[in-house]
């Protein structure tokens, strides 16, 4: 297994991205960095950040954005987005096996891992 080498740039990403509670996106993480004082170049928070992800210490979410997102939690979990103001959560209930092995019959896919990302509107949103 190689060493994993958390530069002082790699520890303050690590950081944000652990204390974050909405899954920021790299831009989020550059204007939070930005407002602990910290100035690094945007490469080398978008290196960062994939550096971190192939370590394993934080997942890469796609969810159907343009951008990115970022979540610290890395064992396995699914996600729903709100449709109308886009605010991620996560979903700890899990995938139904039943409903993985009638997908692998129905695809003649051996599946690996499942990623499901679910969409609706959040509490706040239905309330207004």
């Amino acid at each position: 297994m190689n060493k994993i080498n958390l530069t002082t740039q790699r520890k303050a990403i690590l950081e944000v991205v652990q204390h974050a509670d909405d899954h920021p996106t790299a831009a989020h993480v550059i204007e939070r960095l930005r407002d602990k004082g910290h100035h690094f170049a945007y490469g080398t928070v978008y290196n960062s950040l994939r550096y971190l992800t192939e370590a394993g210490l934080i997942r890469e979410l796609k969810l159907g954005e343009t951008a990115s997102r970022y979540d610290a939690r890395t064992e396995e979990h699914q996600h729903i987005v709100c449709t109308k103001c886009g605010n991620v959560d996560e979903v700890l209930t899990e995938l139904p096996a039943e409903w993985l092995q009638r997908v692998a019959v129905e695809t003649k896919y051996a599946i690996g891992q499942a990623k499901v990302v679910l969409e609706g509107v959040c509490e706040q949103c239905a309330k207004k």
